[in-house]
């Protein structure tokens, strides 16, 4: 049975509506269509085109010219321009707010036995298991997690003190007083740590491919023992320095204090000197390598403070050796300590060169404030 081909006669208005419409040009796109499509239909149209013609020259279908002047014939013209969706009821959500708590409670929860975290597959099924949902996709769960900004197989570790911790608080504050001094060229304040690394060389040479661009790594390694990062920063004048050792010793750690007190400050009244209470940092292992008279001379001229148990964050120098992991050593293979030591010499150059420093905000009335569970409560 052929369409109904309709004669679209536009009255004055109508003709205005569309016109204005099409002038303005802040119509949608689709509303401008459909007035330019009724115009060139009108029969009082000079330059009245048939349906093929008008297709062609506003790049549409003519099965789309033929609706529009069928919504016109029956609808009225704002029923066209508008061109509404016929309204549907609402589909329900599968996932309701309730099955998204399930999901929420049971990634904060245990994982089952035998598995060390939650997946987004075992997720999936335990819900489906405790009938929260008819059936469930891990890329739905991972939409949920996502929304919620939820990441189960994450887990930061982190030195946490014991509430109430008088001792913590005394050398926090003591610490955090340092940081706040001015600077002062003849007691600078040199922060100190260490850093154990393990050495290892390659069991075969690498090879890359033809065109050079990938490079293939074996993953055999050969183990040729330890060695002990030194690193000393002195964050006001953004210089730092690293060397390694073999061992890290109570004489290593005094040999390097040595070399501090007398090659790199050998003017200075006092260096002090922030670091965490390892049993290898004391004077003690000042007068257990050298004389007494030497051992002295050195202590005189330090001015130690400890950071707290739990509390190594507070030392600056853990900023530096983080630094040096990820941009000096990173997952490179380090074979003998002369290696080690030609990589951190560059390092520690180029960034007393550019001289960065660190910038330390985070001051005694900042901790009393964030850390005030680690207080001891006084009743007055």
């Amino acid at each position: 049975m052929p369409s109904v081909r309709y004669i679209i006669e536009l009255s004055s208005s109508d003709r205005k509506v569309l016109q204005d419409i099409i002038s303005k040009g802040t119509s949608p796109a689709k509303a401008i269509l459909r007035a330019n499509i009724l115009l060139a239909s009108d029969r009082h149209n000079k330059k009245r085109m048939t349906v093929a013609e008008i297709a062609e020259t506003y790049h549409t279908t003519p099965t789309t010219v033929q609706n529009v002047r069928t919504s016109y014939t029956n609808n009225g013209l704002d029923a066209t321009i508008a061109c509404k969706k016929r309204e549907t009821p609402p589909v329900p959500p599968k996932i309701t707010g309730d099955i998204e708590a399930h999901i929420i409670a049971l990634a904060c929860g245990e994982p089952p036995e035998g598995y060390s975290k939650w997946t987004l597959r075992l997720l999936a099924d335990k819900c489906v298991e405790l009938n929260y949902a008819k059936s469930l996709s891990h890329m739905t769960v991972t939409r949920i997690l996502k929304k919620n900004e939820f990441k189960p197989h994450l887990k930061k570790c982190w030195c946490i003190p014991p509430d109430q911790n008088a001792a913590f608080v005394a050398a926090k504050e003591d610490v955090l007083s340092v940081y706040a001094r001015p600077y002062d060229e003849n007691n600078p304040v040199i922060c100190m740590d260490e850093k154990p690394v393990q050495l290892f060389a390659n069991a075969g040479k690498s090879l890359k491919s033809k065109d050079d661009r990938i490079e293939y790594g074996d993953n055999e390694y050969i183990r040729n023992g330890t060695a002990c990062i030194f690193l000393f920063t002195e964050p006001l004048n953004g210089w730092r320095y690293a060397d390694a050792q073999e061992h890290r010793t109570r004489e290593d750690w005094a040999k390097q204090i040595k070399w501090l007190l007398d090659e790199q400050y050998p003017e200075v009244t006092k260096i002090v000197l922030v670091m965490d209470n390892l049993n290898t940092h004391t004077i003690a292992s000042l007068y257990q390598t050298f004389t007494p008279e030497e051992a002295f001379r050195l202590a005189s001229r330090l001015e130690i403070h400890y950071t707290p148990k739990h509390g190594s964050w507070l030392d600056i120098a853990e900023i530096e050796l983080s630094a040096l992991g990820r941009q000096c050593i990173g997952n490179n293979r380090i074979p003998d300590l002369d290696t080690f030591r030609n990589l951190l010499k560059p390092w520690y150059v180029d960034r007393n060169r550019k001289q960065h420093g660190v910038n330390w905000q985070f001051s005694t009335d900042d901790a009393r404030i964030k850390l005030k569970r680690l207080y001891p409560i006084i009743n007055l």
